[in-house]
C-alpha cells in the first residue's frame, strides 16, 4: 500500500491525480476502522492531515461559512455553535471525545453513509460542497452530492475542499436516535432549520433511505400553514397538530429498510416522533427570542 504525504493543496491534487484510486484520509476514523477489519484494502492512501488550508475556516463575501474539509467536529463545536447550531448539535453525538478530535465534515462527507451524523443538518442548511481538482472546482449542492449507499458525486480525481453553509438566521435543532445513548451510530436522524427571514424550514433525514435526504413536502407544508396562521409575525404557540401532522409528512419522506440497528417500522415511527418534537423545539426556541428581545 503506498502511503502518500503531499504538504500542499495543490500536490493533494496532482496526487489525486496521479493515482484516482488513492483513498483520502483525515481523521481516519472511517478508514482505518475498515482497513483494520480487513473490509478494505486500498491501493494507495492520500493523507490530508499535513495541508493547513483543509483545516481552516472562514466567511465568505456571501455571508456563508467556508469550512475547511479537515476541520475537526471538536471545532465546529467550540468554535461555531452560535453561527451553525445544528451541525454544533450533530457534532456532539459523534462517537466519543477521541472520535471527535479527529473526525471531520469533509471525510462524513466523502464515506457518504446514510446514517452520517452532519449529513441532515448539512442538508437542512441547503449547505454546498465545493470540490477539486487539477481540472478546477466546482460547487454540488449537499441535496445532490449522494448518490447512492456509501457513493457521492466526486469524479475518481477530486476531492472534497469544503462546505459553504449559510449562517443560521433562525433555530436549528438535531436529534438522533440509537440503540444506546452515546457513541452509537444513528438508527434514524433529523434536522430542521428554521428560516424566518424567506418564512421557509430546511429538513435533514439520516440512516431512512438508501441516502441522506431532504423532506421538500413536509417542510412547505409546515412552512406554509404557519405562514397561513400569521405565525411568523406574531410568533404564537405552534399548533400541536400541525406538529404531528408535520413528522407524519417527515415520516412519508423516508424509505428505510430493517437491518441489525432496527426495523423500517421503527424507523418511521421514530422519524416522525422526532421531526415532531424538533420542529416544536425549534419553533419554542424562535418564540423565546422574541421574548427576550423584548
Amino acid at each position: 500500500m503506498d502511503f502518500l504525504a503531499p504538504t500542499t493543496w495543490a500536490d493533494a491534487l496532482a496526487a489525486k491525480a496521479e493515482q484516482p484510486d488513492a483513498v483520502p484520509v483525515a481523521g481516519g476514523t472511517d478508514v482505518m476502522v475498515e482497513i483494520n477489519f480487513d473490509r478494505r484494502r486500498p491501493r494507495a492512501l492520500l493523507d490530508l492531515t499535513r495541508v493547513p488550508e483543509l483545516s481552516e475556516w472562514g466567511r465568505t463575501d456571501d455571508g456563508r461559512i467556508r469550512l475547511g474539509a479537515g476541520v475537526t467536529y471538536s471545532r465546529i463545536i467550540a468554535e461555531l455553535r452560535d453561527e451553525l447550531p445544528g451541525l454544533a448539535m450533530a457534532a456532539r453525538t459523534v462517537g466519543s471525545p477521541q472520535i471527535r478530535n479527529r473526525g471531520t465534515v469533509g471525510g462524513n462527507l466523502g464515506a457518504a453513509s446514510p446514517a452520517g451524523d452532519s449529513h441532515p443538518p448539512l442538508l437542512a442548511c441547503d449547505a454546498v460542497v465545493e470540490v477539486a481538482s487539477v481540472r478546477g472546482s466546482r460547487e454540488v449542492p449537499a441535496a445532490e452530492f449522494y448518490t447512492g449507499p456509501k457513493r457521492n458525486a466526486l469524479a475518481p480525481d477530486e476531492l472534497i475542499a469544503a462546505v459553504l453553509i449559510p449562517r443560521a438566521t433562525g433555530p436549528q435543532q438535531f436529534c438522533k436516535i440509537g440503540t444506546r445513548n452515546a457513541m452509537v451510530i444513528a438508527v434514524a436522524a433529523f434536522a430542521i432549520a428554521l428560516q424566518p427571514q424567506r418564512k421557509a424550514i430546511g429538513t435533514g433525514i439520516g440512516s431512512a433511505a438508501p441516502t441522506p435526504r431532504t423532506a421538500p413536502d413536509a417542510a412547505a407544508f409546515l412552512a406554509g400553514e404557519i405562514d397561513a396562521a400569521g405565525l411568523w409575525e406574531s410568533r404564537g404557540p405552534l399548533p400541536e397538530g400541525l406538529a404531528v401532522e408535520f413528522g407524519r409528512k417527515v415520516r412519508d419522506a423516508a424509505s428505510p429498510i430493517d437491518d441489525v440497528r432496527g426495523s423500517a417500522a421503527y424507523r418511521l415511527h421514530s422519524l416522525s416522533v422526532m421531526a415532531r418534537r424538533a420542529a416544536t423545539w425549534a419553533w419554542d426556541d424562535f418564540r423565546s427570542e422574541d421574548r427576550r428581545a423584548a
